[in-house]
């Protein structure tokens, strides 16, 4: 940033001449672009402003009003001030129509008491103006730098406004065209106390052209988007007018948050990014307040304070798909959702928790059933997505604090439920029954003991033979022990099949007839079955 006229009045070179300022001391703030020395009177048409005149005075018109003239000139074409030295024209002070020119024309006027060499301070000025400038092109280099760095690996917005809060110091927000934000980098500052009424605030500050500052809320604003398509705003809060690295700092995020919308391929909008990013900072206990959580919330549209929460956790039903296919079919499923919640008038955080699941966080007003909600919003969903899918819900909850407890109540339900979908609207704990509790204590080394007491002969077997005699008992099992259904579902002639149960009565040991025998060799499969999804 350029020095100010105060800056150059503090330099050795100056201060030896005994600076007094006797008019515009409330200009001194003036930024100074160069010093010129100039003897002459009609030197004003040379300037190109922010100059900072240095002169003798020897030159200069005797009449009150030409130098009136003189100082009107100066400010006219944007002079930064006027030094003048003492002794040779003007003995001990300026002329009173000099002083009154400068100060109605809000021009600094100096006055050096000593003779001073005018090139020392050309010199010590220039120098660290030229300083000043090298400096600016580093950081300028580092900004291309980072940010095409960050445009190349398709950054979010929140690696973006992390860059940019970290090059000013300052906050930074992303909003929609709607004033809901789409990111946010506080800067240190209290994350609710900045988005709070954030909407009605944004909505206050209209600014032209594409790069703006309002002084009156102290925002510096930048237009994001590309090809006459603009999407939203980024705005930098500043605590004065903005410096022109500011600027270019805001110009050259927005560009790298337009060139990442124009990249997206079947990834996320931006939308579903930063709801996702609300939900996982609950999950993982990022935000140190739940109220920075809310007020997050708040700011995309979605109230949490004062409403009963409800967790919900989706689950596409594989069909083959490579992993690329599922990748996109979860994206669609989360905007889906998002507009599934819209449509029945259910405002909710909605994105993707990980590469198999979208998750949503449902607010619900206090007198609003759950069970109602999620039959709304199931029936909206099955009717404009076209692939199966479960939906799977936690436990009521009043707080964001208890957030995180639903949503793990929702993952273990919804990962049990995809593997026998039986064509419910939604799944919650209750209707999982056996296979719902041996999910929640799959990881106790007690059933994983007792799976394989009941199986390891049998398993060791097919794994030995390359046999399929467990899934034969699976089937058999899973048929209510009806032999002749079992045969069928197995694909195989009844005297085949018996002649698979007797071997599998020898291999384990056990009467197949035995009613309590057979319940717990199934409650061992659906055990290990448990077990061996979560390994996947």
């Amino acid at each position: 940033m350029l020095p100010t006229v105060a800056d150059v009045l503090s330099l050795d070179a100056v201060r030896r001449g005994n600076p007094r300022v006797v008019a515009g001391a409330d200009r001194l703030d003036t930024r100074v672009r160069w010093v010129h020395v100039g003897e002459i009177s009609d030197i004003a048409h040379l300037l190109r402003g922010g100059e900072l005149v240095l002169t003798t005075g020897v030159a200069l018109p005797s009449e009150p009003d030409k130098l009136a003239e003189y100082v009107a000139d100066l400010a006219a074409v944007g002079a930064s001030g006027l030094v003048v030295e003492l002794g040779r024209r003007f003995v001990k002070e300026l002329p009173g129509a000099v002083v009154r020119a400068a100060e109605d024309h809000g021009l600094p006027l100096v006055t050096l008491a000593r003779e001073t060499p005018f090139v020392q301070i050309t010199e010590s000025v220039h120098a660290r103006i030229i300083d000043i400038q090298l400096q600016e092109l580093r950081a300028s280099e580092q900004l291309h730098e980072v940010f095409t760095e960050l445009s190349v690996e398709g950054a979010s917005p929140a690696d973006v406004l992390g860059q940019v809060t970290r090059f000013s110091g300052r906050p930074a927000l992303l909003e929609n065209l709607a004033h809901q934000v789409l990111a946010c980098e506080s800067a240190g500052q209290d994350t609710g106390a900045l988005l709070a009424s954030w909407e009605s605030r944004s909505r206050a500050v209209a600014t032209e052209g594409r790069t703006a500052y309002d002084g009156t809320s102290g925002w510096l604003v930048t237009t994001v988007g590309a090809r006459g398509q603009d999407w939203g705003r980024l705005i930098l809060l500043c605590d004065g007018p903005p410096s022109p690295r500011d600027i270019v700092l805001a110009e050259r995020a927005a560009t790298t948050l337009a060139l990442g919308r124009l990249l997206e391929r079947h990834q996320e909008s931006l939308e579903r990014q930063a709801h996702g990013t609300i939900i996982t900072g609950i999950l993982t206990h990022a935000y140190a307040d739940p109220d920075e959580a809310a007020a997050r919330a708040r700011a995309v549209g979605v109230p949490l304070t004062g409403r009963k929460l409800i967790s919900v956790v989706l689950r596409p039903i594989a069909e083959g798909d490579t992993a690329l296919d599922e990748q996109v079919r979860l994206g669609d499923l989360a905007e889906a959702t998002a507009s599934a919640c819209r449509d029945a008038r259910l405002p909710a955080l909605v994105g993707a928790l990980d590469q198999a699941r979208v998750g949503v966080l449902l607010p619900l007003p206090p007198r609003t059933a759950a069970e109602a909600a999620l039959a709304a919003l199931a029936d909206r969903l099955r009717a404009s997505f076209p692939n199966p899918f479960v939906l799977a819900a936690g436990s009521i909850v009043e707080s964001v604090r208890d957030v995180r407890r639903s949503f793990l109540e929702a993952e273990q339900v919804a990962d049990v439920a995809v593997r026998q979908p039986d064509g419910r609207p939604y799944y919650r704990l209750p209707d999982l029954r056996l296979r719902g509790l041996l999910h929640l204590l799959r990881d106790d080394a007690r059933l994983q003991t007792f799976a394989e007491r009941e199986l390891s002969p049998l398993l060791a077997h097919d794994a030995q033979r390359n046999g399929d005699l467990t899934r034969i008992l699976g089937i058999y099992l899973d048929s209510g022990r009806n032999k002749a259904v079992a045969a069928q579902r197995a694909h195989l002639s009844r005297p085949a099949f018996y002649d698979r149960l007797r071997r599998l009565e020898r291999i384990l040991d056990t009467d197949l007839d035995d009613v309590e025998s057979c319940l717990s060799l199934h409650v061992a499969l659906l055990a290990l079955e448990s077990f061996r999804r979560e390994t996947r």
